[in-house]
């Protein structure tokens, strides 16, 4: 009598899917998408370039190579071309998001996919759908257990982002089922990123899309090798969900169903303003209150209702959400950022300065801040926002915003995208001119072997 053969993996019936996979099966709204996504990284790396982060960040890597760090002048290996694009990227808390997770995608998937490509050249297409299959993979982890990695102490884009990093590589470089199985298998144990940044608005957070970028690279090539990685590396009993959200028991047919046909990474979300996500509802709301014509004097208090899983990141301890230590703890603090769009009109990247979260108007403000738990809230489905404003004659007046501006509900047009890119660049010390040469030249980045020497320098 044979041996029963062992039962197909997640992995495995995930594997195959994308192994199957070609770039002339993305539908249009993806291939969108997916040019969207490298637009908005490579302006965001621009963006980024002078800042103290990225400055140390580059001082770290000692590797030359034939990538681009996207800015720079210096080139370097693939893993750290990745690493340093993907944490210029994230580095203002500007880039995509994924609403169902929530995970920032581009910001991991892009850096990695073209890095890969650039240092080994496969067609362009393949870069493509390197991206796409990256993407969609991130995204869809993102849904199998819902809010558990975040309440779990870590951050899921760094989580996930390594799993599909090695999966958009893995497919942009030709590995077969079985080396995307070990891809996976092994870039689950370079997956890390704890959310302790919170604390005091230190820098970690930052890396954690360029770490991921680069465990991807570093996890597909090592499959192609022929290293091995363990099958069961979703449902384990010592798996990625049992280290990261305590439990083997998820929702796997959101990670494998349909996978191919049905697209989430068509519903991708980017962002209007420099900071955290679930923030953008209430700064919307704030600034309809003050062009209403209520002034920050005539307010008493500002009460929010807010979805329960956003409290610990977004809202706690108050008090410091209240008076941010720092600029970029300034980005994740739902209280100083709504006061700042009423205050100021808006909440650009000039709004995360030094100087700018020490502005008076807005602390006084946000002061007056608080939260009341809303167990109805929609969120991580849906980014919805409520403010209270109870003023100092006895009026109430109220403010809702049903959902995030740049999302599904009301997605950026291209347009929008690419003014978004030229500010950017902007602020990263380039001119207009350079900035249509370059929009010029991602808009044919895929119809040769992949080659970003043009935004060097």
């Amino acid at each position: 009598m044979s041996a029963r053969l062992p039962k197909t993996s997640v992995a495995e019936q995930l594997a195959t899917s994308i192994a199957a996979l070609r770039a002339e099966d993305l539908p249009q709204a993806v291939r969108q998408k997916c040019e969207d996504l490298v637009i908005d990284v490579v302006g965001l790396c621009v963006t980024a370039r002078n800042e103290d982060y990225i400055k140390s960040t580059l001082a770290g890597c000692d590797d030359e190579g034939p990538c681009t760090a996207i800015g720079h002048a210096r080139t370097f290996t693939a893993a750290s071309a990745a690493f340093i694009n993907g944490t210029a990227a994230h580095g203002e808390d500007f880039d995509d998001t994924f609403e169902g997770g929530p995970v920032h995608a581009g910001a991991v998937i892009v850096p990695a996919v073209l890095a890969a490509c650039e240092r080994h050249k496969p067609a362009g297409a393949s870069a493509l759908l390197g991206i796409a299959v990256g993407t969609e993979v991130m995204c869809r982890l993102s849904t199998v257990v819902p809010k558990a990695v975040h309440k779990a102490g870590f951050h899921p884009t760094a989580i996930f982002g390594a799993m599909g990093a090695a999966a958009g590589v893995g497919v942009a470089l030709g590995l077969n089922a079985k080396q995307i199985v070990d891809a996976l298998g092994i870039a689950a144990s370079m997956a890390s990123g704890i959310i302790e940044y919170l604390a005091e608005g230190a820098w970690t957070k930052r890396l954690h899309p360029g770490w991921a970028a680069q465990s991807g690279i570093r996890a597909a090539l090592l499959a192609r090798g022929g290293f091995l990685g363990p099958r069961t590396v979703f449902e384990g009993v010592h798996g990625l969900f049992h280290g990261f959200a305590h439990t083997t028991q998820g929702d796997y047919e959101a990670l494998t169903g349909n996978f191919g046909t049905r697209w989430v990474t068509e519903t991708l979300a980017f962002k209007p303003y420099p900071c955290g996500t679930m923030a953008h509802p209430y700064i919307d709301c704030a600034r309809r209150l003050a062009a209403r014509g209520v002034k920050p004097a005539d307010v008493k208090e500002l009460i929010c209702e807010v979805a329960e899983g956003t409290v610990h990141r977004l809202w706690e301890p108050l008090a410091d959400k209240q008076r941010p230590p720092n600029g970029y703890a300034a980005k994740f603090s739902t209280p100083f950022l709504l006061a700042t769009g009423f205050v100021r009109g808006g909440g650009g990247l000039d709004a995360f300065t030094e100087a700018a979260v020490r502005d008076k108007h807005v602390l006084a403000l946000s002061s007056k801040v608080r939260y009341v738990i809303d167990p109805e809230n929609p969120y991580p489905n849906n980014f919805t926002g409520h403010i209270r404003a109870v003023l100092n004659d006895g009026r109430v007046i109220e403010e809702r915003q049903p959902h995030f501006r740049g999302g599904a509900h009301e997605p950026l047009t291209r347009a929008d995208i690419e003014e978004k890119f030229t500010l950017n660049l902007r602020y990263g010390g380039w001119d207009e001119k350079r900035a249509a040469v370059a929009l010029k030249r991602l808009a044919k980045l895929y119809e040769n072997k992949i080659d970003l020497a043009f935004l060097r320098g």
